[in-house]
């Protein structure tokens, strides 16, 4: 899944419980993120069975039956909650040539709202866990419990709860396929970055700039289940949209997960979030963790091995994203 550049320094993950209340805030000039928890309870219960859901269809790798299952499940479940649901259909091109079949499915809360709020993550599985650390392992495709099903099980959680707490923001979800499809460890192909996050560069691609202009900004879950996960501040969000950073990791720390949105900078990420920057011209942010003393990798243990499986997903870490994403939807 994407690529990284040596990141900094750690905390220790403090998981606190939360409890939402009324819409009182304080505002300033610059700050709009509510002084207080507002809005509705995110529940990490609910979100771990979207993760499990997904996960039961199996790899949901691009071109197989259980990627095209998944997908309809998806539209389904944003469907049920009162979305408009509308699935953007490509054929793309993997590094390799390999005709890809992409569905980005975008689904959209109050879809009449003209200020509007974007959330995303993808939604496809890595065709090779070319990071296991037993070579026999690399060919094999992902389960993608948490790159990939965890942002989207996140989201789909948001959504059920928009349906019963009225939000005067739109909010369009947009699950992004064709992420991870991008250039294996073992292949001799140069890996230039642009085979990657494929349908997030189709999506910003065909994008009309009237609905580009509708978001106040944008922000991609990315692996937002993992064990002992924290988030730091990652660098091409900073570069392209500062302040938006500023307010979600303000947001964690009124909802108390401070601890595991360290304030603190890290490395810089290929993501489907670049596209969404660069061509759509909407700011965007990645939530995306970051393990310092992980040896396998910065990403954490499982990334891009078979062991990305529900085994190792932390209701602790959907709560604490969740809450944060919940708490500046209802900022706003």
């Amino acid at each position: 899944m994407k690529n990284n550049i040596q990141r900094i320094a750690c905390a220790m993950v403090i998981v606190c419980g939360v409890m939402a209340c009324g819409n009182l805030r304080k505002q300033t000039n610059d700050d709009q993120t509510a002084l207080q928890p507002v809005g509705p309870v995110f529940n990490a219960d609910s979100a771990f069975l979207f993760c499990q859901r997904q996960c039961d269809f199996g790899p949901r790798t691009m071109n197989s039956e259980a990627h095209d299952q998944c997908g309809q499940w998806i539209i389904r479940q944003f469907a049920g909650y009162g979305m408009s649901v509308v699935p953007q259909e490509a054929i793309l091109r993997g590094y390799d040539g390999t005709a890809l079949k992409s569905m980005n499915i975008i689904a959209s809360y109050l879809p009449d709202q003209k200020d509007r709020i974007l959330l995303c993550a993808h939604w496809d599985s890595r065709p090779w866990a070319d990071n296991d650390p037993d070579e026999a392992n690399r060919q094999k495709p992902v389960l993608a419990a948490n790159d990939g099903a965890s942002g989207v099980a996140v989201m789909l959680e948001i959504a059920r709860l928009l349906a019963k707490d009225s939000l005067k923001l739109g909010v369009d979800f947009v699950c992004f396929d064709a992420e991870d499809w991008g250039v294996p460890q073992w292949s001799n192909i140069p890996d230039d970055g642009n085979s990657w996050a494929l349908g997030a560069q189709y999506w910003a691609g065909v994008c009309p700039r009237q609905t580009a202009k509708s978001y106040r900004f944008g922000i991609l879950l990315d692996m937002v289940g993992g064990e002992g996960a924290q988030f730091y501040k990652e660098g091409m969000s900073v570069q392209y949209a500062s302040s938006i950073v500023d307010k979600v990791w303000r947001a964690a720390q009124v909802v108390g997960f401070g601890s595991v949105f360290p304030n603190q900078m890290g490395g810089y990420i290929t993501d489907d979030h670049l596209p969404v920057n660069k061509q759509a011209g909407i700011p965007c942010i990645d939530i995306i963790p970051y393990y310092p003393d992980c040896q396998q990798s910065s990403f954490g243990p499982t990334w891009h091995t078979i062991n990305d499986d529900m085994d190792h997903i932390d209701k602790n870490t959907l709560q604490a994203v969740g809450q944060t994403v919940v708490q500046v939807l209802f900022s706003e």
